[in-house]
């Protein structure tokens, strides 16, 4: 059945006509009167509804039950990463969204292709939310996580601080590391949280590294092979959320 992200206020009984996005996707599917579809608007859970009028631009739907059906990973994974380039972000969140990913926190680094700041920054993070959200709507995700707004690296580190019940790893190329499957398996593997810091193409510098060390954050190493920055984000995701 098609699903749809409606963030909106969500009650059984209820006629409502659907967002823009969600209007237009009906549109595109050709859907008329009396099909039905399944609503969720991030709280938990999902609703049935049926399309009770197609407008030239507007649905409107009614509400029906809800369902307390979630599929979200057993581990919340806040993945804080430095943008890679051109389209390699937009993957990155819809794959990270599939992955079961918490939180994005999109980072500019020294190494940093991409810079974004004021209205740019603003538009990026709506789109990639909407990236977030439709990766929700084909995945099976009652839940969209959340999209931050770029910052810089060292504006997140200043503001991060290592709680005991949340592991902090970095993605490192320092040579003191350990595997990240080691630190999942051992002591770690109790944490239902983790916030996962990978740098861009090239790597975090070592000034960047050793930042996130003081701050508390695990050097972490996931093989022997070099990853792309995109692969060794969503590779680290995989093997937290998909254990």
């Amino acid at each position: 059945m098609a699903r749809f992200y409606c963030p909106l206020p969500l009650l059984p009984g209820q006629v409502l006509d659907l967002p823009p996005t969600a209007a237009r996707h009906v549109q595109v599917l050709r859907m008329q009167p009396g099909h039905t579809l399944t609503l969720f608007n991030g709280q938990g859970g999902q609703f049935s509804a049926q399309v009770q009028h197609m407008g030239r631009s507007e649905v409107r739907v009614v509400v029906g039950e809800h369902s307390d059906v979630e599929c979200e990973a057993a581990v919340q994974v806040h993945l804080a990463v430095g943008m890679p380039a051109n389209e390699r972000m937009d993957w990155l969140v819809e794959k990270a969204t599939e992955l079961g990913v918490h939180r994005i926190t999109p980072l500019m680094t020294e190494r940093s292709v991409i810079r974004l700041t004021g209205d740019r920054a603003d538009k990026k993070q709506a789109h990639w939310q909407a990236v977030a959200a439709s990766a929700s709507e084909q995945c099976g995700r009652n839940r969209v996580p959340l999209m931050d707004a770029p910052e810089r690296l060292d504006a997140w580190l200043a503001r991060q601080a290592v709680q005991a019940d949340v592991v902090h790893g970095v993605l490192s190329l320092h040579a003191s590391t350990q595997p990240l499957t080691a630190l999942r398996e051992g002591a770690a593997a109790l944490s239902k949280s983790w916030v996962l810091l990978s740098g861009p193409e090239g790597g975090l510098t070592d000034a960047e590294d050793a930042a996130a060390r003081t701050k508390g954050f695990v050097a972490l190493r996931l093989g022997e092979r070099v990853l792309r920055s995109e692969t060794a984000a969503l590779a680290a995701l995989s093997l937290l959320s998909l254990a």
